[in-house]
């Protein structure tokens, strides 16, 4: 028997994505900067922590406000329907006739849907919530969930590459340490992000390594400019 498979890549895992991927990154590349301008790794384990701190704040209450506005939107649309199939019945049934006639579905077969469809109001307007308009109906606590979600995942990859800061006194070696351990994450995160968004997973590893490894490039650099060295 043929078994289909299919990625289904959650609201949840995404929102994981979206977290750990600017948290290894973003923190990574400050380290990386601070590094390369002072010499104290207690300096930039502060630093660290605090754009940690700040960066997830930022992070889930963007999720957060981005979940919201999806749930908003859903209930305006919503309202909508309900009110147009009371007033406009008729019109609504043609839209329905227009769904399945892009599906290839007989003139004669599109009126009979269409009327059996509107015997009950609540599957009606579900369906053309769904078909007419693309909207699905989001989870309940989406966006707080969301905004948990986004903030840990974001404390959880910035810990990575600040990790060595907390061993070793020197900043420039404790920066080498960080490089290998976060590139070596960096490439395990875009793995199976690739792999779970069925694109190419060594391709996709690669590209976030490249990535996370020109932001701290770019950073060390500049601090090193700035200072002179």
């Amino acid at each position: 028997m043929h078994k289909e498979t299919h990625v289904k890549s959650s609201e949840t895992i995404r929102d994981i994505v979206i977290g750990m991927s600017d948290g290894l990154t973003v923190p990574f590349a400050l380290a990386a900067g601070l590094s390369g301008a002072v010499n104290s790794s207690s300096i930039v384990m502060t630093a660290g922590i605090a754009e940690i701190v700040a960066g997830s704040i930022a992070m889930g209450l963007g999720g957060f406000l981005a979940g919201r506005t999806e749930a908003d939107h859903y209930n305006s649309e919503l309202k909508r329907e309900y009110e147009e199939v009371d007033r406009v019945p008729e019109q609504e049934k043609a839209e329905v006739r227009e769904v399945f006639a892009d599906f290839g579905i007989s003139q004669e077969l599109q009126f009979q849907i269409a009327e059996e469809m509107a015997k009950d109001k609540d599957k009606w307007v579900d369906f053309m919530m769904r078909y007419e308009l693309g909207l699905e109906q989001p989870q309940e606590n989406r966006a707080t969930k969301s905004a948990l979600t986004i903030g840990a995942s974001y404390v959880v990859g910035g810990i990575i590459p600040l990790s060595p800061y907390v061993f070793i006194g020197n900043s420039t070696v404790a920066l080498y340490y960080s490089c290998a351990i976060t590139l070596i994450c960096l490439f395990v995160f875009g793995y199976f992000k690739s792999k779970l968004t069925g694109q190419e997973p060594l391709s996709g590893a690669i590209k976030v390594v490249v990535i996370g490894t020109l932001a701290a490039a770019a950073a060390f650099g500049m601090a090193k400019l700035i200072n002179g060295n």
